[in-house]
């Protein structure tokens, strides 16, 4: 499946329906007058978000929507039948921007929530409503108005809690597919991972967490270098960041480095999010080695966090980690509450 994560379209209101002119005619009613219904509302568009997508992939080739045109007004005062609304749904974490003037119009983030985009236009009035005693047998009705037309652009921010974030190769794709059901594709060369992967993660109380596998990052990533600047965004959203190193680099205190500079370039607040920091791939040197135990000692001087010591293929201080995890997650929760 791939993943769209930016997609322009048009959307549509549907056009009210024309008023009609008729009269009453009745045996026994010599004078009937005027009996013409309005015309039914257009239907509008409407964008509801659903769990159950992870792509606007479906926007990628259909990008006109139109709702439904309100029917025309009938005899005998009747009113015409209003349009059916067009729904299009959309995942959970789409911002919906009017593309003519710049403004967000909303930001669907939780399951069912929905989003006017244009509005169906009112029904003309039938000629009943245009009696007066001056004019006791009017012929004419109006049509009806327009639906609005609006241009968008719709963008996805992932909603996950955890996002994994690291150099090309530094383990992530292993990483949550050994934690969750998640099945990336995997290889030793940069760039295996094109688009962002999401995994479910069991809580020990058995709820589900789900974190970002986000796409490698490399220098200048802010400025549309390498993979980073499309995906840099979908780190926004996640409440704590869980920052591989590979300890097998030819310099791993630079791809720290390297990392953390993006995230400042991108948004300022994105390098003060809490962190989580973990050396990759020991088993490549042996879980004692006087090599990654100096390096985790000078990522941890200039961190000042603690560095674990991980082998996401090997499975080695993984349950550790998760444990720290938890507990941050937890504290994240806390602290939102209170503020």
């Amino acid at each position: 499946m791939q993943f769209i994560d930016r997609v322009e379209i048009e959307v549509e209101g549907g056009q009210g329906g024309d008023g009609m002119v008729a009269f009453r005619r009745e045996k026994y009613v010599p004078a009937g007058g005027p009996a013409g219904g309005n015309g039914g509302r257009g239907g509008s568009v409407i964008l509801e978000a659903t769990e159950r997508l992870q792509t606007l992939l479906d926007f990628k080739y259909s990008r006109r929507f139109k709702a439904e045109d309100g029917k025309r007004g009938g005899p005998k005062n009747r009113t015409g039948a209003d349009g059916d609304d067009r729904v299009l749904e959309v995942p959970c974490g789409t911002m919906v921007f009017d593309l003519d003037t710049g403004e967000q119009l909303g930001d669907l983030v939780a399951e069912k929530q929905q989003l006017c985009v244009a509005i169906g236009g009112k029904g003309g009035l039938g000629n009943k409503h245009f009696l007066s005693n001056t004019n006791r047998a009017p012929d004419r009705a109006l049509r009806g108005l327009p639906g609005q037309i609006r241009q968008l652009r719709l963008e996805l921010k992932l909603l996950a809690e955890v996002g994994i974030i690291g150099l090309p190769n530094a383990g992530k794709s292993t990483l949550i597919s050994v934690l969750s059901s998640a099945q990336p594709k995997i290889a030793d060369y940069p760039f295996t991972t094109l688009v962002p992967n999401l995994g479910v993660v069991r809580k020990p109380t058995g709820d589900g967490t789900v974190f970002a596998d986000i796409p490698g990052l490399i220098s200048g990533a802010h400025t549309g270098a390498g993979l980073g600047h499309e995906f840099l965004r979908h780190i926004e959203r996640t409440r704590l960041l869980l920052h591989l190193v590979d300890v097998t680099s030819a310099d791993p205190i630079a791809d720290y480095q390297t990392i953390q500079a993006e995230l400042a370039a991108y948004e300022p607040n994105l390098s003060d999010r809490p962190q989580i920091l973990a050396l990759n791939k020991i088993d490549a040197f042996g879980e004692d080695s006087a090599e990654i135990e100096a390096i985790a000692s000078q990522l941890e001087q200039l961190s000042s966090v603690r560095v674990f010591r991980i082998s996401a293929v090997a499975r080695m201080g993984l349950d550790e980690l998760m444990v720290e995890i938890w507990q941050r997650l937890e504290a994240t929760t806390k602290e939102c509450d209170r503020g």
